[in-house]
């Protein structure tokens, strides 16, 4: 305690030039008088009791994927005075540096807005949700805390995909739903087709929807207005007892695990012994407060509040996403928690370096404690070592994974080609024996099963939502066909724009179905699936080998009717892929002992024959039969090395010609 003593002094003694602009994250033993305190330390604590359950509003901002959400959200931070009125608010609750390069909302974010309305002071709590296909949990999870949502809609662009997806969400969930025109200050906007699309495809009267611009921020103070009026206050009391929902978390490295948490009854505050329902271990909370969207500590939080709570969970796996935190000596009904994410796609993550495995493997589970959507299983590979099988809800989500893996935690990793869980239904008694079941899963074509053990295979199928302009029809319907789809229903929103449905294999549209579509419709037509299923299909395994040695992270499970022109293909995209060597190298596809499609490497050649001129030809053929004979040597010892990025570029199908 004397060295904290002496660098507080010493901190203290510093001239305020000499002080570091941001705040220091410093270690909790450090006491405030270095006058620099650490996140929410030193912060006026809140009073909560002043906002009763009937003046709290809980809700949530859904749209389709860049329709103004998080450009909403920074007006409603702004009108309420949660943050300074500046030109630098641009998407300020996505925190996320993945974010703000790609421009997308990858995780929820909550903030606590004051906002007085015909003279009561209500308490809205609002959370921003993601956009994108891939991250359609994170908005189910979201609304689970809330009573309303507000419904953003283009009124350039009207009703897409994810639109349609994200309103049953909410719909099913019996909120309260507002519909919100967003950009109507753009030349192109046309309101009154957005609000009759509106009506037609959810139902929802044509006076109830609000024309804003978020960018401009007009009108969106009316939205505040029918968030107050239209939203119901949360059904919970205080004189219950305490009964929390942690639907989000984090990792601090002082502090441990923030957990974000909705209360559904009672009160809690610092010093509460608190339990958690799911590993049953207790613990004593150090710190309750709001989100505005910076950590603001407060004396209690009570029902129908949302906030965060420190309670020095020091183990990842402690603060369980969907878990319930009760009182000590008072349990209650655990609530539903969350129903789990179902992996869409699935990779295998290996360390560049084996010695970095333990790095990697804490980073890991810090980082699916705070996307807890992600499903992870020991695996292990004869070239790569040991690892782990990831399931991803879709390629842009595990693009985003390994994006926030090198950022947040420097990890270098290697990421296999994505495959989706396909089944096999076993014929053979002694592997119905070995694995217990007659039905296995296969997650890694390594384990695919011989056709000979097999009754049939069964891929995996999702019904596919696709709104587009009228004239793009023909060209969809095509590239749908191709990737072996069946059409289930086509529906004129209006007069310009088409919805259709299809029944998709899964392993057709994982890779970039998505990039094709919005190349096909000039960027226009949008795409939203669900899962549909399981179906027979005539599967079979494809290798890849590279002078005969097959390479395990690039063999693929694949439709009978495309293994050869998908093998036609890796081989061409794999001898773009891999750097020359001093050797040739032969890139085969393979089907068993079948060889389907091949390419050569050629080599580097040195000219050996350069200081020959003239004189006689069987010096020419000497100097040349003995580089062949090296060449020859080197194939059989040279190791070939596939490129790490190598992966991903080999299976995209558009080819970059």
């Amino acid at each position: 305690m004397a060295l904290a003593g002496r660098t507080a002094a010493w901190w203290a003694r510093l001239p305020s030039s000499r002080l570091p602009a941001a705040p220091l994250c410093l270690p909790p033993w450090l006491p405030a008088a270095c006058g620099r305190p650490c996140s929410s330390r030193g912060k006026e604590k809140l009073d909560m009791s002043t906002y009763p359950v009937e003046s709290i509003r809980n809700f949530s901002i859904i749209a389709h994927v860049d329709h103004g959400k998080s450009t909403l959200a920074d007006r409603l931070l702004e009108i309420t005075g949660t943050i300074a009125k500046t030109d630098r608010n641009k998407q300020v609750l996505d925190k996320l540096q993945v974010e703000r390069e790609r421009g997308i909302t990858v995780k929820a974010q909550s903030a606590s807005l004051f906002y007085s309305h015909g003279g009561v002071n209500y308490l809205l709590n609002l959370i921003d949700t993601p956009g994108h296909v891939d991250f359609s949990y994170e908005v189910s999870r979201s609304l689970s805390a809330c009573q309303g949502v507000i419904l953003v809609v283009d009124a350039n662009e009207g009703i897409q995909a994810q639109t349609v997806a994200n309103f049953y969400l909410a719909f099913e969930a019996q909120l309260a739903i507002i519909p919100v025109i967003n950009k109507i200050d753009l030349k192109n906007a046309d309101p009154e087709r957005v609000e009759k699309q509106i009506e037609k495809l959810f139902d929802i009267p044509i006076h109830e929807c609000v024309r804003i611009s978020a960018k401009q921020g007009t009108n969106v103070e009316k939205v505040l207005q029918k968030v107050i009026e239209k939203i119901p206050p949360p059904q919970c009391n205080t004189a219950d007892p305490l009964k929390a929902l942690v639907f989000d978390s984090t990792f601090d490295h002082y502090r441990g695990v923030i957990a974000n948490i909705a209360l559904f009854g009672g009160e809690i505050q610092k010093g509460h012994k608190i339990v958690s329902a799911h590993t049953k271990k207790r613990y004593e909370v150090n710190e309750v407060g709001i989100l505005t969207p910076n950590e603001q500590p407060t004396h209690k939080l009570y029902a129908g509040q949302v906030g965060y709570l420190v309670a020095g969970m020091k183990e990842v796996t402690e603060a369980q996403i969907g878990d319930t935190l009760f009182l000590y000596k008072q349990p209650v009904e655990p609530l539903p928690g969350f129903k789990s994410a179902k992996p869409m796609v699935f990779a295998g993550m290996y360390p560049v370096d084996q010695t970095e495995y333990n790095n990697l493997k804490s980073a890991l589970e810090r980082l699916t404690l705070n996307d807890s959507s992600v499903t992870v299983h020991r695996d292990s590979s004869l070239a790569l070592g040991a690892g782990w099988r990831l399931g991803f809800l879709g390629l842009l989500h595990m693009e985003v994974f390994n994006q926030r893996l090198e950022q947040e935690y420097n990890m270098s990793v290697i990421l296999t080609a994505p495959t989706v869980p396909y089944k096999a239904v076993l014929s053979s008694a002694k592997l119905i024996k070995e694995y217990g079941k007659a039905e296995i899963t296969i997650i890694n074509p390594a384990q695919f099963p011989d056709k000979l053990s097999v009754s049939e295979y069964l891929e995996p199928t999702v019904l596919g939502t696709i709104v587009t302009p009228h004239e793009y029809i023909g060209k969809i319907i095509v590239l749908c066909q191709d990737r072996r789809a069946v059409q289930k229903d086509m529906l004129y929103i209006d007069e310009h724009r088409v919805m259709l449905k299809y029944i998709f294999p899964l392993n057709e549209i994982v890779v970039d179905f998505y990039d094709a579509l919005k190349s096909l419709s000039s960027g226009y037509a949008s795409f939203d699936y669900e899962d549909a299923g399981y179906q027979a299909a005539d599967l079979i395994k494809m290798d890849i080998l590279l002078n005969g040695n097959p390479v395990e992270e690039l063999a693929t499970i694949i439709h009978n009717d495309k293994a050869y022109a998908t093998g036609k293909f890796l081989c061409e995209r794999l001898k773009d892929a891999i750097p020359r060597q001093l050797f040739e190298i032969a890139i085969q596809a393979a089907i068993g002992k079948k060889i389907i499609a091949r390419e050569t490497l050629k080599a580097y050649r040195k000219n050996v024959v350069a200081k020959c001129y003239g004189g006689d030809i069987t010096r020419r053929m000497k100097l040349l039969k003995r580089q062949a004979e090296g060449k020859k040597l080197m194939r059989k010892i040279g190791n070939v090395e596939v490129p790490r990025d190598a992966f991903i570029r080999v299976l995209k199908r558009q080819t970059d010609k």
